[in-house]
């Protein structure tokens, strides 16, 4: 299975999840900064479930796949605090509830929870490299947001992409029905603007 192949096939599900207008107004300055905000407290929590996810796919997942899941585990830790000194910078309340996209992508998760671990890997990358992918879209990103953009496009994460990538192929999975759920899911992220 080559997943670069799988991203062809559903190149309109694709670019729906990756180049959604949202991420439009965050690179040419159009976004409101209170729907960032709001997508702000919505991205932690989301980030939190995968941070939960994460870790019980690790203790399920194949030899090859652990050292990149591991450090994955530890950078969602930082990024959990990252989002943390940018809530109390700009006081954002992160204990706001999820929204309906965000609880829909928790039960995505949970979904992948259940899987065989070839589709949860999948599932894993697929997850991060459509926000690769999105935030690489909205690039440089307008003044307002640029801080943003250049945290979460930085080469670190592109590498971390490509582990999970090579760690997904190397064992056969259907993978077709993963991609699409999660590109849906990121569509749906995306387009509630504010309260996704």
């Amino acid at each position: 299975m080559r997943l670069d192949d799988l991203l062809a096939r559903h190149a309109t599900a694709w670019d729906a999840a990756t180049r959604h207008p949202f991420l439009t107004g965050v690179r040419d300055g159009t976004l409101p900064p209170a729907d960032f905000a709001d997508w702000l407290v919505q991205d932690h929590h989301f980030v939190a479930d995968l941070l939960g996810f994460q870790a019980r796919l690790l203790a399920r997942a194949p030899r090859h796949a652990q050292a990149v899941l591991a450090g994955g585990l530890v950078a969602l830790v930082d990024e959990l605090a990252w989002f943390e000194e940018r809530a109390a910078a700009h006081g954002l309340n992160l204990t706001a509830a999820p929204a309906p996209a965000t609880l829909a992508y928790r039960a995505l998760l949970e979904k992948l929870d259940t899987a065989p671990v070839p589709r949860a890997l999948v599932g894993l990358w697929a997850v991060e490299r459509a926000y690769l992918d999105a935030w690489t879209f909205a690039a440089p990103g307008a003044p307002a947001f640029r801080e943003y953009v250049e945290h979460w496009t930085a080469p670190g994460f592109a590498d971390y992409v490509a582990g999970l990538a090579e760690a997904a192929q190397r064992e056969p999975a259907d993978a077709d029905e993963v991609l699409t759920a999660v590109a849906t899911a990121e569509a749906a992220f995306w387009a509630g603007g504010g309260a996704a």
